[in-house]
C-alpha cells in the first residue's frame, strides 16, 4: 500500500493556477511533495502516491472521475468529493438551500421536451401536461432557462414572454431545463468558500464582458454594507457546510438589500490569473495550499478522508441537514471584512474558452436586449458549444 506522500492537481486547460498552486505547496512546506497529477495505470483497490488530489477537471473527463473515486476508496483526500460531485445538480442545490434558510429565485424544474433515448410515450404514464400558466405565473416575465444539470453557460436562456420561451424550450433537445425567476439586482457578488472556512468575497458584474466581469466595485456602503458582508459571509459557509464542498464559489444579486444565492455549484471554480485578477488569484493560491496541506496532514491511511456535507451526514443519522458544529460556524468579525479587489481593465487579457464577450452570465442578469431574429428567444450560448442532440 501506498504511503500518501504527495498533494496532486488534476487539471485540463488551465494554465495559470495549477502551477502556482504547486509553487506555493512546495514553497510552504517539504514533507508533501506537490506536483501536476501524473496516471500511467489505474488498478482496482490499488492507492496513489497521493495524500491530496485537487481535482478541476473530471467534470469534463469520466475517466478521472472514476480515477478519483479510486484514489479516494484507498486513502486519498479528493477535493472535492467526487462521490457528491457526480450526483450534485443545480435544482437539488435550490432545494437544499430553502431548507436551511438560505434566499434562492423561484425556481421551477421541467422535463426534456424530447424523450431521451430507448424511451416511449410509455415511459412517461406519470407524467401530466405542465400546467404553463400557473408556472408563468408563478415565476413570471423576463426569467432564465438552464439546464438543471449544466455550467459554463451553455444553452441558457432569457425570455421575455411566453412565445419565447416555447420557442426556446424547443430548441433544449433532451437537456432537463431548469425555469427560474430573473433578479433584478443592485449589487452582486462572486464568493470563494476553500477549506469550509476561508471566505473571499468579490465584487462582480455578470453583465459585463467575461473578462472583465471582477473589474467591479461594491454599491452598499457603510453599516448596510458591513452587514450585507456578513450575511454573505453566513450564507457562504453554510451552503458548503451542507453541500460538502472544500473548493467553490456562491453567487450573490442582492435585491432590496437581500443577497439572493443565484449559482453555488461550481466545484471547480474559475481560478484562471487573467480573469480573477492578481489579488483575487494571491489570496486563491494562498487558501487553497495552505487547505490542501492541512488535509493532507490530517489524511489517515487507508481511510475515507473525504468531505461529507451536513445534508449527507444527516442522512446517515436520520437527522435531516445538520447545523454546523460550534467550531465550523461563521464567527462574528470583529473588524469589518474585506472585499476582493476589483481588477483593472488594463491587467485584463483573456476571455474564457466558450464565451463570448458581450453575453451576460447564466440566469444572473437583466440585461435588456433584442432578439437577432423575432423568431427565436434572447439566447445566452456559444453556438460552438451547444449540446448535439442524440440521435
Amino acid at each position: 500500500m501506498s504511503n500518501l506522500t504527495k498533494i496532486g492537481i488534476l487539471f485540463g486547460q488551465e494554465n495559470t493556477f495549477p502551477q502556482a498552486f504547486v509553487d506555493r505547496v512546495n514553497e510552504k512546506q517539504s514533507e508533501f511533495q506537490a506536483e501536476f497529477v501524473s496516471i500511467d495505470r489505474v488498478e482496482q483497490s490499488v492507492a496513489t502516491d497521493y495524500a491530496v488530489i485537487i481535482d478541476r477537471i473530471s467534470q469534463d473527463v469520466p475517466f478521472y472521475k472514476a480515477y478519483l473515486k479510486n484514489a479516494a476508496l484507498t486513502g486519498t483526500a479528493v477535493v472535492n468529493n467526487p462521490f457528491w460531485w457526480a450526483a450534485d445538480e443545480k435544482f437539488f442545490n435550490n432545494a437544499l438551500a430553502v431548507q436551511i434558510g438560505v434566499p434562492v429565485p423561484k425556481t421551477i424544474l421541467l422535463p426534456s421536451k424530447e424523450r431521451p433515448d430507448d424511451t416511449n410515450h410509455n415511459s412517461f404514464r406519470n407524467l401530466r401536461h405542465m400546467d404553463w400558466d400557473a408556472i408563468f405565473n408563478h415565476i413570471g416575465f423576463p426569467a432564465f432557462m438552464k439546464p438543471h444539470a449544466g455550467g459554463g453557460w451553455k444553452s441558457v436562456y432569457k425570455v421575455d414572454n411566453p412565445e419565447q420561451m416555447f420557442r426556446a424550450y424547443d430548441e433544449t433537445g433532451q437537456l432537463v431545463m431548469l425555469y427560474q425567476e430573473a433578479i433584478e439586482f443592485e449589487d452582486y457578488f462572486r464568493c470563494y468558500c476553500i477549506g469550509g472556512k476561508d471566505v473571499r468575497i468579490m465584487p462582480y458584474e455578470p453583465r459585463n464582458p467575461h473578462h472583465l466581469r471582477y473589474a467591479s466595485e461594491m454599491k452598499t456602503t457603510g453599516d448596510a454594507g458591513q452587514k450585507l458582508l456578513q450575511t454573505m459571509t453566513d450564507y457562504v459557509l453554510k451552503l458548503n457546510h451542507a453541500l460538502g464542498y472544500d473548493f467553490n464559489t456562491v453567487e450573490f444579486a442582492v435585491r432590496n438589500g437581500v443577497p439572493i444565492a443565484i449559482d453555488f455549484c461550481n466545484p471547480a471554480p474559475d481560478a484562471d490569473l487573467h480573469s480573477v485578477g492578481q489579488a483575487n488569484f494571491e489570496w486563491v493560491v494562498e487558501a487553497a495550499a495552505n487547505m490542501a496541506i492541512e488535509r493532507a496532514k490530517r489524511v489517515q491511511q487507508g481511510k475515507d478522508n473525504l468531505t461529507w456535507g451536513t445534508f449527507v451526514r444527516g442522512s446517515v443519522t436520520g437527522t435531516g441537514p445538520e447545523a454546523p458544529t460550534d467550531e465550523a460556524k461563521p464567527k462574528k468579525s470583529a473588524k469589518p471584512i474585506e472585499l476582493g479587489e476589483p481588477i483593472q481593465e488594463e491587467k485584463a487579457s483573456v476571455i474564457e474558452k466558450g464565451s463570448k464577450a458581450s453575453k451576460p452570465k447564466a440566469a444572473k442578469a437583466e440585461k435588456d436586449e433584442k432578439p437577432k431574429k423575432a423568431a427565436k428567444a434572447d439566447k445566452v450560448e456559444d453556438k460552438a458549444d451547444k449540446p448535439k442532440k442524440k440521435k
